[in-house]
């Protein structure tokens, strides 16, 4: 079993590569490449959420028939990104913004899940975007990365 720890050390290696990098298309696709849903890298995300939710120090939270929460805070080590994990299955979570971008890893757990359209693998939002974050087609782990741990929930209906 992955410790919090250990998961805190795995997203030091992932966010040490990504820090200077806009968040735009061209990290979308290279996390899509570098990090792609067979490659050692992210099946050791998964694994470690998956432990860790088992384990209780991830998703600790529920409200609105999502299971969520922060496991990390923006810090110097993390090159100034939050951590949050959610745990979803078919359902539209509430409509925020991200002011300095989002970085979204996908991970299904059940069914053929996916999350805003998008299969396992890595989604990025740019710095101003907004959505109502969606999985669709089962159940799925959605790990976001946020720059300085900004978002902003809006007031928005749900869907």
């Amino acid at each position: 079993m992955m410790s919090k720890q250990d998961f805190h050390g795995l997203i030091e290696r992932l966010t040490a590569q990504i820090a200077d990098r806009p968040l735009d298309d061209e990290l979308d696709y290279w996390l899509n490449t570098e990090y792609c849903a067979s490659s050692d890298g992210y099946l050791q995300l998964k694994k470690a959420c998956i432990d860790g939710v088992q384990q209780g120090w991830l998703c600790e939270r529920e409200g609105g028939g999502i299971r969520y929460g922060r496991v990390f805070k923006a810090e110097d080590a993390l090159h100034r990104f939050s951590v949050d994990v959610v745990d979803m299955q078919d359902i539209a979570g509430p409509h925020h913004r991200h002011p300095n971008g989002e970085i979204d890893l996908i991970m299904p757990i059940a069914g053929e899940a996916t999350f805003d359209g998008r299969p396992a693998g890595w989604c990025v939002y740019g710095p101003g975007t907004a959505h109502y974050p969606t999985v669709a087609q089962g159940r799925a782990l959605v790990l976001y990365l946020l720059p300085e741990g900004q978002i902003e929930f809006t007031k928005e209906a749900a869907r």
